[in-house]
């Protein structure tokens, strides 16, 4: 008796811890930071959508085999009754995950086309471009000229400075192997593949310092693959590129 009790408040108690835990989740600074990209909203929109229907089977799922440990692990001295299963039932849960994933499908078509579809990207030349390697990130921005691939292009190790609500084009690319660029506040993720240019966008909506960090386990130095992406206004935007030139064009012999 006490083991068959034991047993099925032991699994009752999974749904309630685990339904507890992501409901306190924030308080105790366990949940996903605040989102500041014009895209943020939809993406977490499906997020929570995907997030509800796991939760309703977790718990589902988990009541039910509390309920039947607890009513049928007891002594029961009569014969048991052996079954092939319920075509009914098997056409029933085959039929309800599909038709949650055709919703979840015609839901994320939208937000999917505004991150991922060139005809939404903001038009003329990327802002810049962002190389991914084992275990650091670049950043090139054009110089004078406004065109990469020249003498005078900037480059800046860790910290990727945009100016705030506009859209930021960038290309992104693997010297070696595959990397992921991931900015959790921006929702932002895309990984960097070798030999490939991807075009990625996003426009911040607050100035701030935004973790930059690599999702894709790719090497020891996995771990300390990390930036920023630091958000300004277009004054600061400005003074922070003057500033690069500067010691572009520095040579050294400077008082």
């Amino acid at each position: 008796m006490l083991t068959r009790l034991f047993t099925a408040l032991l699994l009752l108690a999974v749904p309630v811890l685990g339904v507890y835990t992501f409901v306190t989740a924030a308080d105790h600074g366990w949940w996903m930071q605040p989102e500041v990209s014009t895209f943020g909203q939809d993406v977490d929109f499906l997020f929570y959508l995907i997030l509800g229907m796991v939760t309703f089977f977790f718990v589902l799922t988990e009541m039910l085999l509390f309920w039947f440990v607890w009513r049928y692990s007891k002594k029961d001295s009569s014969k048991a009754v052996y079954t092939h299963g319920s075509h009914k039932l098997e056409m029933l849960w085959t039929a309800v995950p599909a038709g949650l994933l055709v919703l979840i499908a015609f839901f994320q078509m939208s937000t999917w086309a505004e991150m991922r579809f060139k005809g939404s990207f903001p038009e003329g030349e990327p802002f810049a471009h962002v190389w991914a390697s084992q275990f650091d990130w670049r950043f090139q921005y054009p110089g004078a000229d406004g065109e990469f691939g020249t003498m005078d292009d900037l480059e800046s190790p860790y910290e990727f400075v945009v100016p705030v609500n506009q859209p930021v084009k960038f290309v992104l690319h693997s010297r070696d192997v595959i990397h992921s660029f991931s900015v959790p506040a921006f929702r932002l993720k895309q990984d960097a593949m070798p030999g490939l240019a991807i075009p990625v966008w996003f426009q911040a909506e607050e100035i701030g310092e935004y973790d930059l960090v690599c999702m894709e386990l790719c090497g020891w130095g996995h771990y300390k693959m990390a930036g920023k992406v630091r958000v300004v206004s277009e004054e600061d935007y400005r003074a922070y590129m003057a500033g690069l030139q500067s010691e572009f064009m520095n040579t050294g012999m400077e008082g």
